[in-house]
């Protein structure tokens, strides 16, 4: 393992994050705190407890894991096509560097972004509503395991796009969608039995629910379920990205 390599990659990807500290950080946070604002605050005063857990509280985990997602994939996916988009990225596959150590190095730095996000957020929902963490150990595992997953999928997103256009394609039409369905704002257990089946082809939903269980020790589906989920999409990720740099997709040509 050429660690000096892999940190040099590592600390240039972090760097790029504190020259666009608005963009990165902050502008996430304001973002999320508005969803605190408007639901927790203004909607979720006139809301009922949801499994005992009042609304404001709730939504918690749902808009960190919306956050998390969104800024995983965009984090990760630049991070790769810009070294692909000015031709940079040809000096680093012609480097003695593996194929293991480049994706360690620029997922590694997304996921390091999207967790601290994650934290920071946190954080911040503490100041608007009440907030409970009843397994804190599985909070980080879910943490990091997703912000890991879904930086792989930003990283292939990277790979795949051939213009900023597509870059954006993916994380706005199907991510962002799929997790607002995905039990963000409410609990799949309220809808009609019919939707209920419909919402568990989500993906998105195993990942919210998993996460919102270690808060308040209660989820739509089984723990254990959540957990096989979230290691089956991060080793698709892991599959597909091995398959990328075997055949050299679209950084070979």
């Amino acid at each position: 393992m050429n660690l000096h390599a892999v940190k040099a990659i590592y600390l240039f990807e972090m760097a790029r994050t504190w020259r666009t500290l608005w963009q990165s950080i902050v502008s996430p946070v304001i973002s999320t705190s508005l969803y605190f604002v408007v639901f927790g605050a203004a909607i979720g005063s006139r809301m009922a407890e949801i499994d005992g857990v009042a609304y404001g509280a709730f939504i918690v985990p749902g808009l960190i894991m919306l956050s998390l997602l969104t800024q995983s994939i965009s984090n990760a996916s630049f991070g790769i096509y810009f070294p692909r988009f000015t031709g940079t990225i040809y000096e680093v596959l012609s480097a003695p560097v593996s194929a293991a150590e480049v994706v360690i190095a620029y997922v590694g730095a997304a996921a390091t972004k999207s967790v601290l996000l994650g934290l920071i957020i946190l954080a911040t929902a503490a100041l608007f509503v009440p907030l409970r963490i009843e397994h804190p150990v599985w909070m980080i595992g879910f943490l990091v395991l997703t912000a890991v997953t879904f930086s792989l999928f930003g990283f292939i997103i990277g790979i795949w796009a051939e213009g900023f256009e597509q870059l954006q394609f993916i994380p706005m039409l199907v991510v962002t969608p799929l997790t607002f369905l995905g039990g963000t704002f409410y609990s799949i257990d309220m809808l009609p039995p019919v939707w209920r089946t419909v919402s568990l082809l989500n993906p998105v939903v195993y990942l919210v629910s998993g996460f919102r269980w270690s808060f308040y020790g209660t989820s739509e589906v089984g723990i254990a379920v959540s957990l096989a989920m979230t290691l089956a999409l991060l080793g698709l990720c892991v599959a597909v990205t091995a398959w990328i740099f075997r055949t050299g997709y679209r950084l070979k040509a």
